[in-house]
């Protein structure tokens, strides 16, 4: 068990998270007229919207209306870049995250400055609903840039009034320094690395008494409860899943209470549906399906029914910290292919893409994720030509490097690769088997 105690339940917006279903509702219909509205003023859904016969925000009468409305895909953002989804004047924009894409053509996000504090309370509500206050000093041990996680969780970490260290990802002993020096009462991580830091801890001979540290926001990648516990219980903190998709501003999407009991998904800024990834119909109720999110809270890029591939399901009965909003089971996998390494989402295609492009690479390719200790390595096995392939190292060397080099400007991280005689990978009847992935299934 952790070693925090769980302090009183405390609220940063009372009256939106202790809100009546009957008046949460009234408001998403409120805002869903109002995001159908902002949709109207995007070429993507003028064409979408007038398929499906909605001409307006009065043909929205009720919630139920939403099943009118077609699904939205990470493809249709892909198909609408740049400014395909861009609902206001580009004047009226004041930032973009942008996700990579498979080829080449990434999902690009746009923020107004009123979405941006709108995003910056969400994540707020997420911070202080856990316990923190303005005394804290909160460590964001994320990426910045382009991806959302940093800027989001610093923004929202600054409107609580923490004080925010913008240390970044990885070097450890930098962040053990840091910790040390400012007194780090909270961090923001993905789950690996938090292992990862209680090892290195060891390694470097770092005291537990030395650090002042009582919290973790873990997510970005799926975890297991087992692993949560052990994070808990190496680092003697309180470990919070966070969840959140570029798609939907970010971090801020759902988040746990001090229960722990499922993540509450902030239903007055987002419509919620789960249903079944074959069929597309809602799933009964308490059951896993694929998750489909419409963002109520931004004008800018306004998206309607999205498929986020996540599956998960609702934990079903109210939750004991008295908020209203639905909880969500811990995410269990994706209805795509697509891979979370380390926190980085990759797709097979982005590899393929990389390697098809040279003419040295046969035709045959694997692609293997592993545990190295408690972070994931991947490792990508090609083969080469008859041609290529020679007694001669030095060669050889120069594609592996080559590939290595590519393949981490596409994906963002750097692969183990292994050069194979052509013909010897194992080839599968029927579809290729291009991805094993080797990583313990204990979620």
């Amino acid at each position: 068990m952790a070693c925090v105690t769980r302090m009183d339940y405390q609220y940063w917006n009372e009256k939106f998270e202790k809100m009546p279903r009957r008046e949460l509702e009234a408001w998403q219909l409120e805002r869903l007229r109002d995001v159908v509205g902002y949709s109207l003023r995007t070429p993507f859904y003028q064409k979408r919207l007038a398929e499906a016969g909605i001409a307006g925000p009065g043909d929205i009468k009720s919630l139920a209306d939403i099943k009118r409305i077609p699904f939205t895909t990470k493809h249709d953002l892909r198909d609408g870049f740049p400014y395909g989804f861009l609902a206001i004047p580009k004047d009226e924009v004041i930032r973009l995250h942008a996700s990579s894409g498979t080829t080449g053509a990434p999902t690009t996000i746009y923020f107004s400055r009123d979405d941006i504090n709108r995003w910056t309370s969400f994540v707020a509500r997420c911070i202080y609903g856990t316990g923190c206050t303005k005394t804290d000093v909160f460590q964001n041990m994320i990426t910045y840039g382009l991806f959302t996680g940093g800027l989001g969780f610093h923004f929202g970490g600054e409107e609580v009034g923490m004080l925010v260290i913008p240390s970044g990802a990885g070097n450890t002993t930098r962040q053990f320094r840091l910790m040390q020096d400012f007194g780090t009462t909270v961090v923001h991580a993905t789950p690996s690395f938090l292992l990862h830091v209680e090892s290195k801890m060891k390694e470097e001979g770092v005291r537990r008494d030395s650090i002042k540290l009582k919290r973790a926001f873990a997510g970005a990648e799926p975890y297991s409860e087992d692993t949560r516990r052990r994070i808990e219980e190496l680092l003697h903190i309180d470990v919070y899943n966070s969840y959140g998709l570029s798609e939907m501003n970010g971090p801020g999407v759902a988040f746990e209470c001090q229960e722990k009991t499922g993540l509450h998904i902030w239903e007055d800024g987002y419509i919620v549906e789960i249903i079944d990834p074959e069929t597309l119909e809602p799933v009964p109720e308490g059951e896993r399906g694929e998750l489909v999110l419409t963002i109520l809270c931004r004008e800018a890029t306004p998206i309607l029914r999205y498929r986020t591939r996540d599956l998960t399901g609702f934990v079903p009965g109210p939750c004991p910290c008295g908020r209203t909003h639905r909880r969500l089971r811990r995410i269990t996998g994706r209805s795509d292919d697509m891979l979370i390494v380390n926190g980085v989402n990759v797709f097979p295609s982005q590899i393929e893409e990389v390697i098809m492009a040279m003419k040295e690479v046969g035709n045959n390719y694997l692609i293997e994720i592993e545990k190295d200790g408690v972070l994931d390595r991947l490792t990508v096995k090609t083969e080469v030509t008859a041609e290529t392939f020679m007694d001669d190292t030095r060669p050889l060397n120069a594609i592996k490097e080559k590939i290595r080099r590519t393949l981490q400007a596409s994906i963002t991280i750097n692969p183990r690769v292994e050069l194979h005689e052509s013909g010897s990978l194992p080839v599968s009847e029927g579809k290729a088997v291009r991805v094993r992935d080797r990583r313990p299934k204990d979620i």
